[in-house]
This record gives structure tokens, C-alpha cells and sequence, in this order.
């Protein structure tokens, strides 16, 4: 394998891929890559010879490059080299694997581990349980869904939360704790970032939008001027960074001035809730067991409605297009109230518990909803306890898809692991193992889940830009493990090759 330097993408010389399907369940053909554009499509054998190269792809099959719409790139990129917890089923056994790694670290060193599910476990996280197998450096465990974490006391004592009664933070204050810790150099974190994305074109991944925790915009700017970057990337802006961006003129969309044009404006990110797994993600519905009165039963309100219109307002008047993350259905309809009030175009984030009343209005509204199907497979059995009785409208994929709204997929990585073809056979199967689809009447198609993977893309055609990817098999014969396992063969980034071919 070879991958593109951003120089290269101005270079890569033209290209003829002769035999490939276009499209899944398209036609044999022959198709010309110049200047970064696809520049014909011919029947096989019929394309006139040309300078460049002249690939035979031998019936494979050629899709448009695939997008992650939904990426934290800097924590997917550090955890991947974390202790990973996600298969700890209770307290006590992911403290202990936090221990066992503690002992194998340099003297010193924090220990840092993700991927706790709390929801279903028997005991409770608590500070004790981490001091008594890591008591002599600081301990942090991140939560799955990056809303929580699990700290011991030397940890707390790090993030100036030593006063904490229990070690288990939520929401905001895990986002303070989180700023608060020590973080790796710039140059090792952009080349662990830059490792990412290169495996990530490997799966065929062209492009993301980063919603990572951070001023992205300056971040991503300093990575692709110091070095490869595969991959175009929307960069988010959070409201710490809203007066800046709009001060400099920013607007979703824009093409900023670093190496190969990769890099773009992304969407303006807001928070309305928190998440299933920490029972913060706001619902009409109290949690089973919560206590009547406990302004924590429904949820966590981040921004009142009256906060919401106005930052929607403020943001799409100056050109920054709203991506409002909702995973509760009374957050939901927040949402979707705020956009009827502003009359701005925008995007919903996660949608995951939806009211029948609400599900139609995505389309009359003109409000895209990013999905991630890999956390209905990986939270089915925390919704039916916590969501019991509601989950007929949770990750209610198909639903929104026959009611006319646009759907763009993505993985939250880390949250789930940044693989489109995990997160298609998600959508398409609604299961992650031996067990039945859960809800399999919210399955999408196979090609609407590729659609909702290339930003809307469904064809090849002459003009587009030449983000592409050949795969081994056709998506649309593959059975499920194919899909989930997909073997991608090469990937294209502006007609330079990124994975598996030379130049």
C-alpha cells in the first residue's frame, strides 16, 4: 500500500480504470480520471487510449468515496491506543483491568482506559474501587459515549476535583475534567491523528466532519500544513469559538487555504442533552427507577429553548450552518421547535428517541439528521431498560427515511470505531451479532445506507470529483459479514490514489 502526500493530489497523473462496475449493481465500464475530475465514462473497451495510467480493475466494483459524518478525530486517535473496558460487565471488573495496566506502566504514568457502559452494570462506579487497584497515579476511564467519566482520587485531585464524592462525572464537568488533564504534545497527537486517518482510508473513507472538543478550525489547519492528511475535512465550530469564526468571516462550507483545498468549514455544534447510557439524555419520560421530583428523572436540559433559538439565530445569519445534537425525545422536538423558529437550514445530531409527531417534520423542515446505526446494535439492550416500552421509535432509521428526511451516517468514533462499512451493515441489519435484528422493521436498504454514506452521492458520473473507492465485492449481492467485513481494494482522494494501489 502507498498513500498520497496533499502535494501529490495536484499531481496524480490521469487515470483509466478499465472493467469496473459503476456503482453498486452498475454496469461494466470504463471511467477517466483527470485533474482530480472524473472526465468520461465509457462502455468497456471503448475508451479511446490515453496518456496516464491504464488500470484493469477486473469487474470490481467503483463507488463514490465514503464520508463519516460524525467523527471526535483526536479521541479516536488516542483511545486507539488506550486500555480498552468496553467488554467489562460491571465496576469492579473494569476497575480491575485498570489496575492490571496500571502495574505494566512505566512508574509514573497515568493510566487512561475507555469505553465503560454503566447502564446495565450491577455496581456503580466510584472512585474507591478505581483507588484500590491504581492507588499511586492517577486513573481515568472515559464513558462509550464520551458523557461521563470514572476517575480515582489521584485522578480528581489532577482535574482540581479532589472534593468529588464519588469519581463519576457527567456532562459539563466531564468536559472540564477533560480539558483539565495533561495532553500529549501537538506533533505526537497530529501524527497519532494522521495515523487515523490513513487507516481510515483504508475502509474507504474521503472525508469527515470532525466534531472534536477543540478550536478544530486552527488545529486541522496546523496538521495539513505539517504533513499527509488522506482525507477532506469539515472542521466544526463550537460556541466557544462561534465570535471568532464569525469575526474571521467563516461560513459551513468554505474552503480554507491549506494544502490540496482538504479543508473546510464544518457545521456549528450544540449540545441540547446528554446521552442513554448516563440516563442524561432529556425524554418526556422519566427513567425507570428515577425518583418523582428529581429534576435529573427526564434528563439534562444543556440549553433552554430560548438559549437555543438564539445561538441557531446568531449562527446561521453569519453563514454557519446549526448541527444540534439530540438524543432524548423531548430534545428532539427542542430541536426541531428551534428550527421552525429561525427558519434555518441545519442538522440534528444522533436523533435517536423520536416522537411519531416529530418524525416528519426533519423533511418539512429541511433539517438533515446524522445518524450513527452502529449505537442501535450496540445499545439495544441499555434502550429496552431504560427506554422499555419506547424503543419502537428509537433509531427509527426507516421511519425517517419514508417520511422524506436525508440521512447522513457516521460512526461518533470513538464511540464506535471508524469503519463505514460497520457502520452500513448497522443500518442494513440492525444487528451486531448472532442475535436477531433488533427492530428489523427500521432496516434501511443497502443503497440508501451508501447514499447516506457519500453525502448523498448515488452515482459516478462525468464532472464529479474523483473520491472514489473500488471494493471487492458489490454491496448490494454481499450477505451481511461481507458487508460488515467489506474488502476494500483501492481508494481514491482527487484522483490520487490514498489506499492500495501505486501511483
Amino acid at each position: 500500500m502507498t498513500t498520497t502526500t496533499t502535494a501529490a493530489l495536484a499531481t496524480a497523473p490521469p487515470t483509466t480504470l478499465r472493467r469496473v462496475h459503476l456503482g453498486a449493481g452498475g454496469p461494466l465500464s470504463d471511467v477517466r480520471i483527470e485533474n482530480g475530475l472524473v472526465t468520461a465514462v465509457h462502455p468497456p473497451g471503448e475508451a479511446p487510449r490515453a496518456d496516464g495510467q491504464s488500470l484493469d480493475l477486473d469487474g470490481r466494483t467503483l463507488l463514490p468515496g465514503l464520508w463519516d459524518s460524525h467523527v471526535h478525530m483526536v479521541q479516536w486517535a488516542g483511545m486507539r491506543r488506550r486500555l480498552d473496558v468496553s467488554g467489562a460487565g460491571s465496576a469492579r471488573a473494569a476497575a480491575q483491568a485498570a489496575g492490571e495496566r496500571a502495574a505494566a506502566l512505566p512508574t509514573g504514568e497515568a493510566m487512561i482506559g475507555f469505553g465503560f457502559r454503566d447502564g446495565l452494570w450491577p455496581d456503580a462506579p466510584h472512585k474507591d474501587l478505581l483507588d484500590a487497584v491504581v492507588p499511586d497515579r492517577p486513573a481515568l476511564l472515559i464513558g462509550m459515549d464520551l458523557h461521563s467519566a470514572w476517575l480515582n482520587s489521584a485522578g480528581l485531585a489532577l482535574v482540581e476535583r479532589g472534593d468529588h464524592p464519588t469519581g463519576l462525572l457527567r456532562e459539563q464537568e466531564c468536559i472540564e475534567a477533560m480539558v483539565k488533564l495533561p495532553s500529549a504534545p501537538a506533533e505526537l497527537t497530529d501524527q497519532w491523528v494522521r495515523d487515523a486517518c490513513t487507516a481510515a482510508a483504508a475502509r474507504g473513507i474521503t472525508g469527515i466532519v470532525d466534531f472534536e472538543y477543540a478550536d478544530n478550525i486552527a488545529d486541522w489547519t496546523r496538521r495539513m500544513a505539517g504533513g499527509t492528511v488522506p482525507l477532506r475535512v469539515a472542521a466544526a465550530i463550537w460556541p466557544a469559538h462561534l465570535e471568532a469564526a464569525i469575526s474571521g468571516g467563516l461560513r459551513t462550507g468554505r474552503i480554507l487555504d491549506t494544502p490540496g483545498g482538504l479543508l473546510e468549514v464544518g457545521p456549528f455544534k450544540l449540545l441540547t442533552d446528554g446521552s442513554l447510557n448516563t440516563r442524561t439524555a432529556l425524554c418526556h419520560e422519566a427513567y425507570p427507577g428515577s425518583v418523582p421530583g428529581d429534576p435529573g428523572s427526564h434528563g439534562l436540559e444543556e440549553l433552554t429553548p430560548r438559549q437555543l433559538v438564539s445561538l441557531l439565530r446568531r449562527a446561521s445569519s453569519h453563514g454557519l450552518v446549526p448541527a444540534v445534537h439530540a438524543i432524548g425525545d423531548r430534545a428532539n422536538e427542542m430541536a426541531l421547535d428551534a428550527f421552525e423558529a429561525v427558519r434555518c437550514h441545519g442538522r440534528i445530531e444522533h436523533g435517536q428517541l423520536l416522537a411519531p409527531k416529530d418524525i416528519p417534520r426533519f423533511a418539512e423542515l429541511g433539517v438533515t439528521v446524522g445518524i450513527q446505526p452502529t449505537h442501535a446494535v450496540e445499545d439495544r439492550d441499555v434502550a429496552d431498560r431504560h427506554w422499555a416500552g419506547r424503543t419502537h421509535r428509537a433509531y427509527a432509521f426507516a421511519d425517517l427515511l419514508a417520511a422524506g428526511a436525508v440521512l447522513e451516517l457516521g460512526s461518533d468514533a470513538p464511540v464506535a470505531p471508524l469503519d463505514p462499512w460497520l457502520t452500513i451493515a448497522s443500518a442494513v441489519t440492525r444487528t451486531g451479532d448472532e442475535r436477531p435484528a433488533w427492530h428489523p422493521e427500521q432496516r434501511i436498504p443497502v443503497a440508501a445506507a451508501l447514499a447516506g454514506s457519500a453525502q448523498g452521492r448515488r452515482l459516478i458520473r462525468v464532472g464529479d470529483r474523483a473520491d472514489l473507492v473500488v471494493t471487492d465485492t458489490d454491496p448490494l449481492t454481499a450477505d451481511a459479514r461481507s458487508l460488515r467485513d467489506m474488502p476494500v481494494y483501492a481508494t481514491m482522494l482527487a484522483g490520487a490514489w490514498t489506499h492500495g494501489l501505486s501511483v
